[in-house]
């Protein structure tokens, strides 16, 4: 989309801690018809294996973990105030029971590696995966941690993807 341009990652402007913790943003995966949005508010980007990444956590009985364990590449979007609404809606409905694009009024494209993407987001962070892996109850040292966010077990699965390429507005 022409309204887009394309930053590096040292480029990157705001507050992560308020884009993600506050602002929420969307993670977005899967092919075609059967791509999916999925609100998260836990991630981080920093310098990993010499690489600019991005971190992004989802739990086990999401679809999108289906998805994106199934991807080489996602993508992390951030969008204005405006679209708290739709932000809303992909974190408490399920990608298997509505197509979550249609539902928001997101128009659904996808970049020259096949990720979904929305043009209606005012950033959009693209990735591929590097590394995942499950968290468990064993490896946190601060063990409230485990008591105040895992009380029905369903640990999260860290991605970490390479940041390939960053759109702004």
């Amino acid at each position: 989309m022409s309204e887009f341009r394309e930053i590096r990652p040292e480029q990157w402007e705001g507050n992560v801690f308020s884009q993600i913790g506050k602002d929420w943003m969307l993670i977005g995966t899967g092919e075609g018809e059967k791509a999916n949005l999925m609100t998260a508010s836990w991630g981080a980007f920093g310098v990993l294996w010499g690489l600019p990444v991005a971190h992004c956590y989802v739990r086990p009985q999401r679809h999108t973990r289906h998805l994106i364990d199934q991807a080489e590449r996602y993508c992390l979007m951030f969008f204005d105030e405006e679209y708290r609404k739709q932000l809303n809606l992909c974190g408490t409905k399920s990608g298997r029971d509505i197509d979550k694009f249609e539902a928001c009024g997101f128009t659904r494209l996808f970049d020259e590696h096949g990720t979904v993407y929305v043009p209606q987001a005012r950033a959009v962070v693209f990735c591929r995966k590097l590394y995942q892996q499950d968290m468990e109850s064993s490896l946190f040292v601060d063990r409230k941690i485990p008591q105040l966010h895992y009380t029905d077990g369903d640990y999260h699965r860290q991605y970490i993807g390479e940041i390939t390429k960053i759109l702004v507005k």
